[in-house]
């Protein structure tokens, strides 16, 4: 019997391995390497140029914190606009609140999408029930850019590392355009990366800073991402006039009565208290 092993490199010497029961798939498109796999403890989960992306066993973690603060800063966002998220996970949970009239989706690779929707039903299903979803697979720097001016509540950006097909979603470029993509009212949420390994860190240190050049208002979240490298891992919470705490409306987001995994009311503030660490790497993220 031969011993099937995934295994990430965090460092040069921390690695993450999970026994894999068999490949599913694996393919190389005009962008990116793409992998299935599954497991006994993770289920199916796939990778993207050998870098985790999504687990069953996990995925809820993520995609409650990407989408369920902003709602619950601003209970009234209609029109969202995902920017990555092939996987479907982040549509998924912002398409469970009924007042949602509009999600675009912008991915740049259509067979995450289409091979997520084959083998990962429990994220991908929504990307053909709900019709409020409307898949475009383009580059999403360009359709920022060249979107109409205050579209959109809320953007999310469910991106990849800073690297390949995702390194212009952490561009000050990107960030500007979101901003006028926005309403007054608007929201950004983004992929933040780990405080924890030095190079995750100094990532992160360049997203926040571009982004505070672009948003009056920018702030981080943290979450535990157990398949992440560190598990420690950062979203970033930008917006023209709202504030993810002083201006959180939790009683009303309460009252929507939405049953969720990781997400609730009590963890919506703490989660942007962050550790010491993490306070002093923002200092001199300029």
């Amino acid at each position: 019997m031969v011993d099937l092993w995934y295994s990430e490199y965090h460092m040069e010497d921390v690695r993450f391995s999970i026994r894999v029961k068999k490949q599913l798939h694996s393919e190389r498109t005009p962008f990116q390497q793409i992998d299935f796999f599954e497991s006994d403890t993770f289920g199916t989960f796939f990778t993207l140029d050998g870098l985790m992306m999504v687990t069953q066993k996990d995925e809820f973690a993520y995609h409650d914190m990407i989408v369920h603060p902003a709602f619950a800063t601003n209970p009234s966002i209609k029109k969202v606009l995902i920017i990555g998220g092939g996987d479907g996970g982040t549509a998924r949970e912002a398409g469970r609140y009924p007042q949602v009239e509009k999600i675009d989706m912008v991915e740049i690779d259509e067979r995450v999408v289409r091979l997520c929707q084959r083998y990962l039903p429990q994220t991908a299903s929504c990307l053909e029930k709900d019709t409020r979803i409307d898949l475009y697979f383009e580059d999403g720097l360009q359709y920022v850019r060249e979107c109409a001016e205050g579209k959109y509540d809320l953007i999310l950006v469910d991106s990849t590392d800073p690297v390949g097909p995702g390194e212009g979603l952490f561009t000050h470029e990107f960030y500007s355009h979101c901003y006028k993509a926005l309403n007054d009212n608007g929201i950004l949420i983004n992929q933040h990366e780990s405080p924890y390994y030095p190079s995750y860190a100094r990532e992160m240190q360049r997203s926040h800073a571009k982004i505070k050049k672009a948003f009056p208002i920018a702030r981080i979240y943290q979450f535990h991402m157990p398949t992440y490298p560190s598990g420690h891992w950062l979203f970033g919470f930008a917006s023209k006039k709202l504030d993810p705490v002083a201006d959180a409306k939790l009683e009303a987001w309460q009252k929507l009565g939405l049953e969720t995994k990781y997400y609730n009311a009590q963890i919506h503030a703490a989660s942007f208290a962050l550790p010491t660490y993490v306070q002093e790497l923002l200092k001199n993220d300029d």
